[in-house]
């Protein structure tokens, strides 16, 4: 995994792991290396050799460095460039960062129909967590028309890839017929899927749902 960049884990750091950087360029390792010792300048000056010919990893991982004022001269433009780059080379991590990117405001103005163009194609690839970022967009109609079939079906790939947040409001979906045909059994097998992974609100939902039909 390379360094985490998004809105919701500027603090967090995840370095590439063994098998990204078996696959990627034989010095991407020792930059890695660098990066998690604290060696920021010699991380930086190997990303940026490495991005240079093209490795979307060191592209995304220079960005990050930028974004997080790692770098020794941080730049929001150089970290547009590079993750785009990236992006653009099918890097699906980098993809999602720059959907977060635009919708967050920190290049100087929010773009919401460009974070939602980068979160449909990072979805599109399999991004559990683009996938729930374009439900949001669909359902609330945030950078892209209203839509809440479309809302639906990026809810329901996200919760089937496990997000928690995704099963809950699909139950609700069904629960309340948003996007979908109204199906209790169904509102009922997600709430359930979210209880049994941690979600607090679900239970009572269930429980709710069963007096409900309790009820004569």
């Amino acid at each position: 995994m390379p360094i985490a960049i998004g809105l919701r884990c500027w603090t967090a750091l995840a370095l590439a792991g063994a098998m990204a950087a078996a696959q990627a360029a034989p010095a991407l390792p020792e930059a890695l290396a660098a990066y998690a010792q604290g060696r920021w300048p010699q991380a930086e000056a190997a990303f940026q050799t490495l991005a240079a010919q093209g490795e979307p990893v060191a592209q995304h991982d220079l960005a990050a460095m930028h974004l997080r004022g790692e770098a020794r001269a941080p730049s929001v433009a150089t970290a547009l460039h590079w993750l785009l780059q990236a992006a653009e080379a099918g890097f699906v991590t980098s993809q999602l960062a720059l959907g977060e990117l635009y919708e967050s405001g920190r290049l100087g103005w929010k773009d919401l129909p460009q974070a939602v163009a980068w979160y449909r194609r990072a979805a599109e690839a399999g991004s559990p967590q683009a996938a729930l970022e374009m439900g949001t967009a669909c359902f609330l109609g945030r950078g892209t028309a209203q839509d809440l079939p479309q809302a639906a079906h990026w809810y329901r790939q996200a919760a089937l890839a496990g997000d928690v947040g995704a099963m809950y409001i699909l139950a609700s979906m069904y629960e309340k017929g948003e996007g979908l045909s109204a199906d209790r059994r169904l509102a009922r097998y997600w709430y359930a899927a979210a209880a049994q992974a941690g979600d607090e609100a679900a239970p009572f939902k269930l429980r709710e749902l069963a007096d409900d039909e309790a009820t004569p």
